[in-house]
């Protein structure tokens, strides 16, 4: 079956996504105007508008791109004859690059500095985030009907093992009170994580 060529709107959208994240790359996102966005995209600032009602909707958008990237990584497919740390391990590390990326991290802060005095729509936004069942999700699912994980409730387990990530590298990096990992680091951080949470859980 030939697959559909994207329409000429969708191909203006990409090409404002993409130009979006380049642009926010190199100058931040506070330096970066929709004039420099549509002339980056090679379209009018009418249609940039058109996709994006304000720069903080383009911000959104991506955050969501990445958190998608972040969580749904190739590679997570639970393997009954696998080591489960090793396993654990590599999902945590996935979604560590991207989480404690400086690109992520610009984007969450200008989202979150937008929504400050608006704290029913950032809870919108976030339980967006949050109906994205994530690799670590299903893996926690696969692993637990396979009988190596015990006493899980799924939805908790998964909390705890983003709130664990995200308290050495994402919301210091936000606060700016710490700066970002190391790959090292960020390597460190999966294997005390997978450790910890299968301690407790592990058949």
């Amino acid at each position: 079956m030939t697959e559909k060529k994207p329409t000429r709107s969708k191909l203006k959208r990409q090409a404002i996504l993409q130009a979006a994240k380049r642009a926010f790359q190199e100058r931040g996102v506070h330096n970066t105007s929709m004039d420099e966005l549509a002339a980056l995209a090679e379209v009018s600032k009418r249609t940039v508008y058109n996709h994006f009602a304000s720069k903080e909707a383009l911000i959104i958008t991506l955050m969501g791109e990445l958190w998608q990237q972040a969580t749904q990584c190739a590679g997570g497919v639970y393997e009954a004859d696998t080591d489960l740390q090793l396993q654990l391990r590599k999902l945590i590390e996935a979604e560590i690059e991207v989480i404690c990326s400086r690109e992520y991290i610009e984007l969450n802060r200008v989202a979150f500095d937008h929504f400050f005095h608006q704290p029913e729509a950032l809870r919108q936004q976030m339980e967006k985030f949050s109906a994205i069942e994530t690799g670590i999700t299903r893996w926690l699912k696969a692993a637990t009907a396979d009988g190596r994980l015990q006493n899980l409730d799924i939805e908790i387990g998964s909390k705890q093992i983003h709130s664990l990530i995200k308290g050495s590298c994402f919301w210091p990096q936000l606060m700016q009170v710490s700066p970002l990992l190391t790959p090292k680091e960020r390597a460190a951080l999966a294997e005390r994580t997978a450790a910890l949470f299968l301690s407790h859980y592990a058949a």
